[in-house]
């Protein structure tokens, strides 16, 4: 056992944890934070991303003890003063989800490629940039159109293709 000490969501939190524990475990057992997924067990599928000193983890292969001292956020601290991050509303307005499940770990991935993509965003750069994050329910097409259209919004730019800007939910 060890007390492990972190910032999660802009809240510093202490507990005493075994040191085999994941930091998904941690999250959603011992902080109640549920919003992150178990998808795979096997970094995988991408459901427990969360943002480890702003840079995307898979949860479900960190031990807490790695994020001790760190910032993590979660999808629970995304959102700030009660308004929704820009990729959330657009994951809402282009019908970028399904069942749900994967759509944390997507936001989440989604917010970190936005912050620091050093070049423009187009469908290509979102597509390979999100490998690693299954969705089995849709076809990425309005997850790529929601990326895109909350990264046109923050970074103060346009969706240059055509049929990514539109809000139809064909995909």
């Amino acid at each position: 056992m060890a007390l492990i000490s972190m910032t999660v969501n802009g809240v510093q939190v202490s507990q005493e944890v075994d040191d085999s524990t994941l930091l998904i475990e941690f999250l959603r057992e011992k902080l109640k934070l549920t919003g992150t997924h178990m998808g795979c067990d096997t970094t995988q599928c991408g459901c427990c991303v969360v943002h480890i000193d702003g840079v995307s983890a898979k949860s479900c292969t960190v031990l807490v003890g790695q994020a001790a001292g760190r910032s993590v956020t979660t999808i629970e601290g995304l959102a700030k003063g009660g308004e929704l991050h820009p990729l959330q509303k657009a994951f809402r307005e282009h019908h970028a989800l399904q069942c749900g499940f994967c759509t944390p770990g997507q936001i989440m991935a989604g917010a970190e490629l936005i912050a620091t993509y050093p070049g423009e965003l187009n469908e290509h750069v979102v597509r390979e940039e999100m490998e690693g994050n299954l969705c089995r329910c849709t076809g990425y097409h309005n997850i790529v159109r929601a990326i895109l259209a909350a990264g046109a919004e923050i970074r103060g730019t346009k969706i240059t293709d055509p049929t990514l800007a539109s809000h139809s939910v064909e995909g």
